[in-house]
């Protein structure tokens, strides 16, 4: 097997795991990644069908299944056309080449001699009789893929770069194709009275007297250890129940709260497992320290729809169908915890309402499991309330930057430092972390492990995007990853990115500003990679940056730069905005540069989606702390950007088909944020170092400041 294989092809070598020829005139193509809004399914198809010269009619698309497709974890990191559509693309290619060598035995000819036009077989430009599915039976698809077949080559792709209708909007928008829509006739409906906190223990009481008399319908209480659930065949009846069920319970060893957690800062003087990235020590200082300090509160993933599962348990066989975004982990996880052999568990993908990271998906996926093993033969339907998912969905973590940056007498950074504080980025279902709810609620329950963060080669963390992709001849990462944050976090959208991104982008600036440079020649004059320079140079064209005015007045121009995880696509970002009493979005420009592009078209929806996601981190989004826990628990307590906030977004692609594709669903989100900072310093003619950059925030930075 080649060295020089992607890594999905060398943990899923065997043909049959990607591609089947069971129908005439059409392949089914298998991938571990999912659709979760970002079309990949329609990218992925496209490649299959350029290498092995069909119509995109004549590819039929697997995605998300335990049982049939390859193990490639998590649809996450921006790495499915890197990964995926890398693997798919060997695939495609050595298996032309076993047909085509198949069908020259057949012709009696050479393989040279021969070429393809949707999967019928042509012997020097005439057609023969011979087609992909006539020999595909005679090729033994069990064997291992080498990569030593030649793919081709960009000048002569015709599907691949072209705009490729998403293929899973249709069914979204006739409606029924979301997992909350499916209601199979035998279906069971349940809803969870979820512990208040991890170490609460069994239930001292349940006044379920009380519950029947408040609640007339029909239902029945599971009880095991800590895990209580409410089932029902009408799914009215169990959602009441679990409105009413929270006070007629009482809880001990209920962890109390204290509102400060709730702020980065508190962050600062916890124990955590520390680390240092980069140059270990700073050279003998010659030169002026610049210093500031930036945060980000606490975020949830505010999906559209709370998380929702169905499971059933036959002949000793559990199938579980999910929203979650890595059936393989989670059929691991889900068999580790109820006592079943992998194989006999299968994980199936289904349309979610909308998440970019961890939500709740994998842990209503175990409710459901666990409820289907106690009644066998009915689909079990776990659904969970709003407040719920905004209550016990893992969190997107806080984080606390401090940068010390050094310049020389000209202005240039010459060393920077950023120390990091931030609970773990990623505690997603494997099965040694016992992390999904239900699996703490039983007795026996995995104690925590030590939190872990993703590598530096994975792209980090909390420390993703900390390091300058400007030329700064010496810089580190002190990274403290805090044990007990008060609340469970996991991977969020471009994981610690955003904060890094934000706080770099406004140190650039306010460097810039120090030494009267402009902000977008400083950054020019500190980028040696021309594939940056020239994201922000047209950016800055686009948003008409060599008319920005001096600022202070309530507008703002701002502009921000990353390189997504140092080493994804190029994203740059210009916004303009206005400051009163909260910010006003008037236009956002992005510019990326993603190489070879599958589908330009789902290139710019991302590119858009990013930037509004970014935008409401920015401007809106925190979490709130009591006493008893998190507070925002409805979308009047946790705002999000509304479609009325929205700004009108210009996008534009730099097309470079010889260079490798890259990943682009996260690129523009960090810079989007960071040019929102950038534009709200410009219009007020001050930094708002904190995020979220609120009315309330902003208010109170200015009554500070007179």
């Amino acid at each position: 097997m080649s060295n020089s294989l992607p890594n999905n092809v060398i943990l899923n070598p065997r043909f049959e795991t990607w591609l089947n020829f069971e129908t005439r005139d059409k392949v089914r193509v298998a991938t571990g990644k999912v659709e979760i809004g970002q079309g990949i399914t329609t990218a992925l198809s496209q490649i299959a069908a350029e290498e092995l010269d069909l119509t995109l009619d004549q590819i039929t698309m697997l995605s998300g299944r335990s049982d049939l497709g390859p193990n490639e974890r998590y649809t996450s990191s921006s790495l499915s056309i890197m990964d995926s559509g890398a693997a798919i693309r060997v695939i495609c290619a050595d298996a032309r080449s076993l047909l085509l060598a198949r069908a020259a035995l057949r012709l009696n000819c050479a393989a040279d001699q021969l070429s393809v036009d949707k999967g019928r077989i042509f012997i020097d430009g005439s057609e023969s009789d011979v087609t992909y599915w006539t020999v595909a039976d005679e090729i033994d698809w069990s064997q291992e893929a080498t990569g030593e077949a030649m793919a081709k080559a960009p000048e002569s792709y015709k599907i691949v770069g072209t705009d490729v209708p998403r293929g899973d909007l249709k069914a979204k928008v006739g409606g029924g194709s979301f997992i909350h829509d499916w209601l199979p006739k035998d279906v069971l409906h349940a809803r969870i009275l979820r512990q208040p906190s991890r170490d609460a223990f069994l239930l001292h009481s349940l006044d379920e007297r009380a519950l029947r008399r408040a609640v007339t319908g029909d239902f029945e209480v599971h009880r095991r250890d800590n895990f209580i659930a409410f089932l029902s065949e009408d799914e009215l009846t169990v959602e009441l129940v679990s409105e009413v069920a929270e006070s007629h319970a009482i809880w001990r060893g209920v962890k109390e709260f204290e509102p400060v957690q709730q702020e980065a800062n508190w962050l600062r003087h916890q124990p955590s497992i520390d680390k240092t990235h980069g140059d270990v020590v700073a050279a003998n200082s010659t030169g002026e320290i610049i210093r500031a300090t930036f945060s980000r509160a606490y975020v949830a993933h505010a999906s559209i729809a709370p998380s929702c599962a169905l499971a059933r348990f036959e002949n000793e066989k559990l199938t579980v169908w999910s929203h979650g975004q890595g059936m393989h982990p989670l059929r691991q996880n889900i068999a580790s915890v109820v006592g079943l052999p992998e194989s006999d568990v299968t994980a199936l993908h289904m349309f979610g309402a909308g998440c970019y990271g961890h939500n709740g998906a994998d842990d209503v996926a175990m409710d459901a499991s666990l409820l289907a093993i106690a009644y066998p033969g009915r689909h079990v339907r776990v659904q969970w309330r709003r407040a719920e998912e905004f209550s016990y969905e893992p969190l997107g973590p806080a984080m606390l930057m401090d940068l010390t940056v050094e310049v020389d007498k000209q202005g240039w950074p010459v060393d920077w430092t950023a120390e990091i504080w931030s609970p773990t980025h990623v505690q997603r279902p494997s099965a040694e972390s016992g992390a999904l709810l239900a699996a703490y609620a039983l007795s026996g329950a995995r104690s925590p492990q030590e939190p872990d963060d993703p590598s530096e080669e994975r792209g980090g963390g909390g420390t993703r995007n900390a390091k300058p992709y400007y030329d700064v001849p010496r810089s580190r990462i002190l990274h403290h990853l805090i044990k007990k944050p008060p609340v469970r976090t996991s991977a969020l959208r471009t994981l610690g990115a955003l904060p890094n991104i934000f706080a770099l982008e406004a140190m650039i600036d306010d460097l810039a500003k120090r030494c009267g440079k402009d902000p977008l020649d400083y950054r020019l004059a500190l980028l040696s990679d021309e594939r940056a320079r020239y994201v922000l140079s047209s950016v800055a064209a686009k948003a008409n940056w060599q008319d920005r005015e001096s600022g202070g007045d309530g507008k703002g121009l701002g502009l921000a730069f990353s390189r997504y995880k140092n080493t994804a696509a190029y994203a740059a970002v210009a916004v303009a905005l206005r400051v009163d009493e909260k910010v006003n979005l008037e236009k956002i420009w992005v510019v990326a540069d993603a190489g070879l592009v599958i589908n330009p078209d789902g290139l710019r929806n991302q590119l858009e989606g990013g930037a509004i996601q970014g935008s409401s981190w920015a401007l809106k989004e925190q979490v709130s702390l009591d006493v008893s826990g998190i507070s925002s628990l409805d979308w009047d307590t946790y705002p999000i950007l509304r479609f009325s906030e929205v700004p009108e977004i210009e996008t534009d692609i730099i097309v470079r088909p010889k260079e490798p594709s890259l990943g682009v669903g996260e690129c523009a989100v960090s810079p989007t944020a960071a040019a929102i900072g950038n534009g709200v310093a410009h219009a007020l003619g001050r930094r708002i170092n904190h995020m979220p950059l609120s009315r309330e925030r902003i208010l109170s930075e200015l009554l500070e400041s007179h």
